[in-house]
C-alpha cells in the first residue's frame, strides 16, 4: 500500500513537466489530502481518469491512505507537496498557471 502511495504522489508531479499546468494536480493532491473528502466524492473529481475497475480499486486505495492519517501527517504532505510545487522543477510550470 505504502508503494502505491509514493508512486502515485512521484507520478503525480511527472503531470506538472509535461507542459499542460500544475492547478490540476494541486487539485488533486488537495482532494486527496482533505480528510473532509469522501472516496466516492474523489473518485467523482477525478471521474476522467478512472476507466476500469482495478484503477478504481487503486484510487480508492490510495485515498483511504490518506483517510487513515492524522491531521499533523496530512499537513507534512501538503508542505511536501509545497516544496515539489515550488521546485526547480516544477516552478516553472507552476507560475505559469497563476498568470
Amino acid at each position: 500500500m505504502k508503494l502505491l502511495a509514493v508512486l502515485l504522489l512521484a507520478a503525480l508531479p511527472l503531470y506538472c513537466s509535461a507542459g499542460s499546468g500544475c492547478q490540476f494536480l494541486e487539485d488533486v493532491i488537495a482532494q486527496a489530502i482533505d480528510p473532509e473528502i469522501s472516496i466516492e466524492e474523489f473518485l467523482s473529481f477525478i471521474k476522467e481518469f478512472v476507466r476500469n475497475d482495478s484503477t478504481k480499486t487503486a484510487v480508492e486505495e490510495f485515498k483511504q491512505c490518506f483517510l487513515n492519517q492524522s491531521n499533523e501527517t496530512l499537513a507534512n504532505v501538503q508542505g511536501l507537496m509545497n516544496i515539489m510545487y515550488n521546485s526547480i522543477y516544477c516552478a516553472p510550470f507552476y507560475v505559469s498557471t497563476r498568470t
